[in-house]
């Protein structure tokens, strides 16, 4: 198994997964597969934490969630199930791109997001009102709690945040 992963992470270095067309790949379940993404953003298989950040990173570009409610990795040819304990992902840092107006969130994975539109981003009233924020492929990111501060500190004194496509309300 570990050659097996030593060769997917030396072929995952050479290639740019960032933004594969998942929204073009539609093949038949090929069943579950035995991983989990924790609540904290760890990825387990098989019990074992996945240490290999290049595997994560590829898992996680293949990542989405569908209409029964369910996450799957996607290929061109495998559909496989797996399980999320809260959200996929979680937004770690968050900085402000003043001309732009633009929120870049940076995720748990390394990925950068923009957002312009503050409609992405809302409170889960099933989870105590934590925020998160609307990704691609019906996923969402949970803000972690020093993210969603360095959001905090960037509104004005009415708790007004400018964003290309709207404003950012926190009061």
């Amino acid at each position: 198994m570990n050659n097996t992963l030593s060769s997917i992470e030396s072929q995952v270095r050479r290639r740019n997964y960032d933004n594969p067309p998942l929204e073009n790949w539609h093949p038949p379940l090929s069943g579950a597969i035995d991983i989990e993404i924790k609540a904290d953003g760890r990825w387990f298989h098989e019990g074992g934490e996945i240490k290999r950040e290049p595997l994560v990173r590829l898992f996680a570009s293949l990542l989405r969630r569908e209409e029964d409610g369910e996450y799957y990795l996607v290929t061109p040819a495998e559909k496989w199930r797996i399980r999320v304990e809260q959200y996929p992902l979680l937004v770690i840092a968050v900085d402000y791109l003043t001309p732009e107006q633009i929120l870049k969130l940076t995720l748990n994975t390394g990925k950068q997001v923009l957002v312009s539109d503050p409609s992405r981003l809302t409170l889960d009233s099933a989870h105590v009102g934590v925020p998160i924020v609307s990704l691609p492929h019906s996923l969402s990111a949970l803000f972690g709690r020093s993210a969603w501060y360095q959001v905090a500190a960037l509104v004005d004194d009415d708790g007004k945040l400018p964003l290309a496509h709207g404003m950012l309300t926190l009061v």
